[in-house]
């Protein structure tokens, strides 16, 4: 099977995530015990479609994958990433953002925020294809493909973002579990509150709008995603990005 992807004049291999990674965040413990092991999904990381973007990209800090999580059930569960945190910027006062863009099929991404070593929000945000989907500071996040169909999605991110995986690793799993029986809470976290679900929604101060895939903003909008690598410059704007 050619894992293989095709991006400008490029052929990119994968990282690959595979149920030997994941098997302890699994909400069905007799499948992860029990199944052989096997891809889950795939990471293409650093992408860019001509020297003068990689140029651009690496002038702004900047970092663009993509990753694609095809359809299938861990068992009881749909299927997910591993789930991370992402690291406080330099000055220690704020974590970096991160944003998402569905290219193909349909994503359920799970955010939780940590504060003091307990969830105090948890978002599902339910996204198509063109829809966008930041990730504030203060939240870790999880995706999960709960439909039949592919999911093809992209991210940028700061270059020298880190993600840290302990924490959800530690709780074996993020707070709710995305079951054929809906969302189910992990009983290894204390007082969990209910999870609020949101639709994406444009938001055009970052050039994150539905009808223009985020790729573009390489040519002449790069700038819009200063908040990606400067993020304590727009937290009236990330407080207001869940409401």
């Amino acid at each position: 099977m050619d894992l293989s992807l095709t991006f400008g004049d490029k052929v990119i291999q994968p990282v690959i995530r595979r149920l030997s990674d994941m098997r302890e965040l699994l909400f069905d413990k007799s499948f992860a015990v029990d199944a052989d092991d096997m891809d889950l999904y795939y990471m293409y990381r650093d992408l860019y479609l001509s020297k003068n973007d990689w140029e651009i990209i690496k002038e702004a800090g900047l970092r663009y994958d993509i990753t694609i999580i095809p359809p299938r059930m861990l068992g009881k569960e749909f299927i997910k990433t591993a789930g991370h945190y992402h690291p406080l910027i330099d000055s220690g006062e704020i974590t970096y953002p991160e944003v998402y863009e569905v290219l193909e099929g349909e994503a359920h991404y799970l955010l939780q925020r940590l504060e003091n070593d307990q969830i105090t929000d948890v978002v599902v945000v339910e996204a198509e294809a063109g829809d966008k989907v930041l990730i504030p500071p203060g939240y870790g996040h999880i995706t999960i493909n709960a439909s039949n169909k592919r999911l093809k999605m992209a991210n940028w991110v700061a270059r020298n973002f880190s993600s840290i995986y302990d924490p959800i690793r530690a709780k074996r799993g993020g707070a709710y579990f995305e079951t054929l029986d809906g969302f189910v809470k992990n009983e290894l976290y204390d007082n969990l509150p209910p999870i609020r679900f949101l639709k994406p929604r444009d938001i055009p101060i970052f050039g994150l709008v539905k009808a223009k895939e985020m790729y573009g903003l390489v040519r002449g909008e790069i700038e819009s995603l200063d908040f990606l690598t400067k993020p304590a410059a727009f937290v009236d704007i990330f407080e207001d990005i869940l409401a």
